[in-house]
């Protein structure tokens, strides 16, 4: 069986039920026109609610869906922490140890003439000599004290060689710098001129005071 074929729409007719419509009397329209009056008033009802309901709703749920994906992205990253942790626990003992090992090539207040006379005395077991041996002031840092010493060595390239070597190999650091080397008119030997660091760490007193120095400053 086929199915019952839908009547013809009438345009004209349709379009003749919106004339002379009362607007006082909608109940009385044609149905066309009662049709299109409810369709409006959805609409209107879904622009209001949009504008004063909806829309600031919409606005406050993407602000609580960005708040979850940082409130995720924070679990995730505290759960690699945690699971981590032994590993950072490990790193941290082991900078520990590192830092220890690398406080200990400083020398400490009464250390520092020692190490001074064995700067000294690597430069003479070279056949160096010394013509200005001058410590200059301290500066702190942190938790250290930076020693400059001004050099003036004579002697040749061999045994300046070997000195910087010697000093390379002390327990303690001490850095050479501002290295210059010029010929001495007298007997063709060299000058050295250079600048010898060595590095001590402070005490505990120092160390307060430097901390009550820079909170100081801060104020």
């Amino acid at each position: 069986m086929k199915a019952p074929a839908l009547p013809p729409i009438n345009m004209q007719e349709i379009a003749g039920q919106f004339r002379n419509l009362n607007p006082n009397d909608p109940g009385a329209w044609p149905l066309a026109p009662r049709i299109a009056l409810l369709v409006g008033v959805f609409i209107a009802l879904l622009v209001a609610g949009w504008w004063f309901l909806w829309s600031d709703q919409l606005t406050e749920l993407d602000g609580k869906r960005e708040e979850l994906e940082k409130l995720k992205t924070q679990f995730i990253d505290k759960k690699k922490q945690a699971v981590n942790l032994d590993l950072y626990t490990q790193q941290l003992a082991e900078i520990d140890r590192s830092f220890g090992t690398l406080l200990k090539q400083l020398p400490n207040k009464a250390e520092v003439e020692s190490l001074l006379v064995e700067v000294n005395q690597a430069g003479l077991g070279r056949g160096l000599q010394f013509d200005l041996f001058k410590p200059g002031s301290e500066t702190v840092k942190d938790f250290y004290a930076e020693l400059p010493i001004q050099l003036k060595i004579v002697g040749n390239y061999h045994d300046f060689g070997a000195f910087a070597a010697d000093i390379a190999k002390l327990p303690r650091i001490v850095t050479l710098s501002n290295m210059s080397i010029t010929p001495q008119p007298k007997d063709g030997s060299l000058v050295l001129d250079t600048t010898a660091r060595t590095y001590r760490y402070l005490d505990d007193s120092e160390v307060a005071s430097q901390r009550r120095a820079g909170q100081g400053g801060k104020k």
